[in-house]
């Protein structure tokens, strides 16, 4: 059974997320702000946390920024705003997802499912059988689920993995945005540029030694994303 935090000021908010949750079977913790949230993060074994952007003493923005430091599990921001810049923003400081206030709660559900079974594939609640796969320097180990350049270990969210691990077994093949976005997310890709474009970003500053001149995660303008065959 999952653990999963949810961190919102308003407690009505937190209290009606719990009773969706539980339905389902998960296991909420709660935290009215960010200070609360980090801390439980570092006590306590969460494998996914649900926080709110606007919060006083410490807001989800901050918040998410000081548990990248030490933990990969997936994040999924909650924010009035709708504007894409607020979204990309969300996923540049390494949130996973993203949703806007008022929600479908069934649709959170959905999204914290997808979210918790991708987080499974990369091997924290969960592994798949020993397979590993090599272009050139970069490796990866689907066992471990360890990546690494030259031999130096690189360290991956769980959507930057799955997108690099697509991209790797099947190389030479370019992907459209749209393609990456439904084999990852699992849903069909709606407003999915800007979102694929900011994860791809963040695995080429970590993979690459020069991200505007890639040896391995390379653009095809107007098609997609492909990683070449390399010996």
């Amino acid at each position: 059974m999952a653990n999963i935090l949810v961190c919102d000021d308003d407690k009505q908010i937190v209290e009606a997320i719990e009773i969706y949750l539980k339905n389902e079977g998960y296991h909420v913790l709660k935290a009215y702000d960010g200070e609360e949230a980090v801390r439980l993060i570092r006590k306590e074994d969460i494998h996914l946390l649900i926080i709110d952007v606007m919060m006083p003493r410490l807001d989800g923005i901050h918040a998410t920024l000081k548990i990248r430091e030490h933990s990969s599990i997936p994040i999924i921001i909650l924010s009035a705003k709708s504007e894409d810049a607020d979204k990309i923003l969300g996923l540049n400081i390494g949130a996973d997802d993203y949703i806007t206030k008022p929600f479908n709660p069934l649709e959170l559900v959905a999204r914290v499912r997808s979210s918790l079974r991708r987080y499974t594939m990369l091997g924290s609640v969960g592994k798949e059988n020993a397979s590993v796969y090599r272009a050139g320097g970069l490796c990866i180990n689907d066992e471990t689920k360890e990546v690494s350049v030259d031999g130096e270990n690189v360290k991956l969210t769980p959507i930057e993995y799955n997108i690099l691990l697509l991209l790797v077994k099947n190389q030479g093949k370019v992907y459209s945005i749209d393609q990456i976005y439904e084999s990852i997310w699992n849903e069909d890709a709606i407003g999915a540029d800007n979102t694929v474009a900011v994860h791809i970003r963040h695995i080429r500053e970590k993979i690459e030694i020069n991200p505007k001149e890639p040896k391995y995660l390379k653009v095809v303008w107007g098609v997609g994303y492909k990683v070449d065959k390399q010996d």
